[in-house]
Order: C-alpha cells, then sequence, then structure tokens
C-alpha cells in the first residue's frame, strides 16, 4: 500500500502537511504513517531531572500524534500509523523510509516566513537526491480550500 510520511510538530505547518497528505492518501487507496520526535533536553547535571524532562517531552508528542491521529480518522477516515521517536531527524527518516517499502512520498510542512523549518532545509538541500523516494514540501499558509484543490 502507497503510505505517505508525514513529520508533525506543534506546527501549523506540519497539520497543512498532515492534511496534503491525507488527502492525497484517500485519493490514491494509501496510508499515512505520521513521526513525532521527542525533543532532546540539554544536558541537566542531576539525572532524575532529566528523565523527568524526557517523560515530559515524551508524553507531548504522544498527545500530539494522538490529537493529530484523531483528526486524521474523523476527517478523512484514514488510521494512521503512529511512530515517536527520540534521536537525530534526518537520520530517523531515512531509517524509517529504509525499513519500510511501502513509503511513497516523505511529506514536510514549510514554514511560511523565516527559515523553511530542519528538516525541510535538510531534504531540500544537499541530500535532496538521495532519498529512495519523493519529498514533498508543502507551503504551511495554505488554507483548506487551496489543500483540498491541490492534493
Amino acid at each position: 500500500m502507497r503510505t505517505y510520511l508525514v513529520v508533525i510538530d506543534e506546527s501549523r505547518e506540519s497539520e497543512v502537511a498532515l492534511r496534503f497528505a491525507a488527502r492525497r492518501a484517500v485519493k490514491t487507496g494509501g496510508g499515512i504513517e505520521i513521526l513525532a520526535f521527542i525533543a532532546t533536553p540539554e544536558f541537566v547535571q542531576w539525572g532524575g531531572v532529566m528523565a523527568t524532562m524526557e517523560e515530559e517531552a515524551r508524553q507531548r508528542a504522544q498527545a500530539l500524534v494522538a490529537g493529530a491521529a484523531g483528526t486524521l480518522l474523523e476527517e478523512s477516515g484514514l488510521k494512521p500509523s503512529i511512530v515517536v521517536r527520540k534521536g537525530d531527524g534526518p537520520k530517523i527518516v531515512r531509517e524509517m523510509i529504509e525499513a519500510n517499502k511501502d513509503i511513497a512520498a516523505l511529506v514536510l510542512g514549510a514554514a511560511p516566513e523565516g527559515v523553511p523549518g530542519p528538516l525541510v532545509a535538510h531534504f531540500a538541500g544537499p541530500d535532496a537526491g538521495k532519498l529512495p523516494v519523493p519529498v514533498m514540501i508543502i507551503p504551511g499558509d495554505l488554507d483548506r480550500e487551496a489543500i483540498d484543490r491541490l492534493s
């Protein structure tokens, strides 16, 4: 099954990318895999404090993904696969694409102002031609009608 890998965070542009990917998946009979990253806290001298910070970050990421999955199911009827990982974003994305041959495209939302986002900058830069799947970069300021028309 054709699967669209969407990386989400708390930004508006990731919501836009998820909607775009969901619309494409519905039209092509595909699926969605949602990936969220756990922020790695800066080094804290006391291990207990650092463990608490990591657990809070994990809970935030899981809540974010659960909310996105619920919205996706409600709006499109698609039940996504969900992955929450800690580590280097580009490396994790590559590992996921290599491990799942059903992934047909990486879908990223680009911030409408300033830096487009670290993953967009990475995969649209020198490494753009090294992935075995297309990278779809969705403008983060698209409204629902534009997303529906373009997808």
